[in-house]
């Protein structure tokens, strides 16, 4: 059984008034335990509705979202629960940030869980470590912190509730290149070791094929593809008819096979790549 069912799912804003829109429309899938999934789309697609959704933020118009073999919208009084079992990371998720202390801001979640006081500094102990927060950040107020020290204080707010389902929208927006690949192996690090599933919106399809195992392309409020990494990105002109494109590795790999070189399609990772090419240049002698 899915750990997630989504079925028939859609969300309108304003409904019955002229400003009237449909961000999310019919969208079907299901999600296993344990899946690493990018949510790719272009700016208006309905990614963040999506996952509001599935978070119990926004309520649908029409449709279900099964969690567990429960609608989570069954006992609408107890939607809070849902948030606890899937957490959500806003883009810019700094600005979650509200408590006095960085400790308080961590041990928010796990506080109203009803978690007793030893376990919750267990948890706050736990998560902050595991995104590199300084203990000796713990006292300080969350205002005082660097960008990416708020980025990963918010983030470890949400993971020190342990979720069944971590979803983190555009959580690499605004940081440096070095910044976000510390926080996308953190993440991939996090996935790995706990066996949560993850669920990941991103602009950058470079981001998306280097952690997830599957790809859910959201267009014009509809999902379009819901595949793996490697069939969903060797579909570059379909890709390109909404308004997103191919990881730049990928693109030029399959420029290379173009001229006659026999690569590996589908490569979506510098690292692939490389060996790939080292291994072509040593059949030809040239290495």
């Amino acid at each position: 059984m899915s750990l997630l069912s989504v079925k028939e799912l859609s969300y309108v804003y304003s409904q019955g008034t002229p400003f009237e829109h449909k961000a999310v429309d019919n969208v079907s899938f299901e999600v296993s335990r344990g899946d690493f999934i990018g949510i790719i789309g272009h700016t208006g697609s309905g990614k963040s509705t999506l996952v509001q959704m599935l978070n119990g933020l926004l309520k649908p118009s029409k449709g279900s979202i099964i969690l567990d073999g429960v609608d989570i919208w069954d006992k609408p009084k107890e939607i809070r629960r849902i948030r606890f079992k899937v957490g959500l990371v806003f883009q810019y998720p700094e600005y979650q940030l509200f408590e006095e202390t960085v400790e308080k801001d961590i041990a928010f979640g796990p506080t109203n869980m009803g978690l007793n006081e030893e376990e919750i500094k267990e948890r706050v102990r736990s998560a902050a470590q595991f995104v590199d927060l300084k203990p000796e950040l713990l006292p300080k107020s969350p205002f005082d912190l660097s960008g990416g020290e708020k980025r990963r204080a918010a983030i470890a707010g949400v993971i020190a509730m342990d979720p069944d389902i971590l979803i983190l929208d555009e959580p690499c927006a605004g940081l440096d290149p070095l910044g976000r690949d510390i926080l996308l192996a953190q993440i991939y690090q996090y996935h790995k070791e706990r066996g949560n599933t993850v669920l990941l919106v991103s602009h950058s399809m470079e981001d998306v094929a280097s952690v997830c195992d599957k790809v859910l392309v959201m267009n014009h409020s509809r999902l379009e593809m819901f595949d793996t990494c490697e069939r969903v990105f060797s579909q570059g002109e379909r890709l390109a008819s909404m308004g997103l494109r191919i990881p730049q590795i990928t693109a030029i790999v399959d420029a290379l096979i173009d001229a006659g070189i026999p690569l590996q399609k589908g490569t979506l990772t510098v690292e692939n790549a490389v060996l790939d090419i080292t291994e072509y240049l040593k059949k030809e002698g040239r290495l």
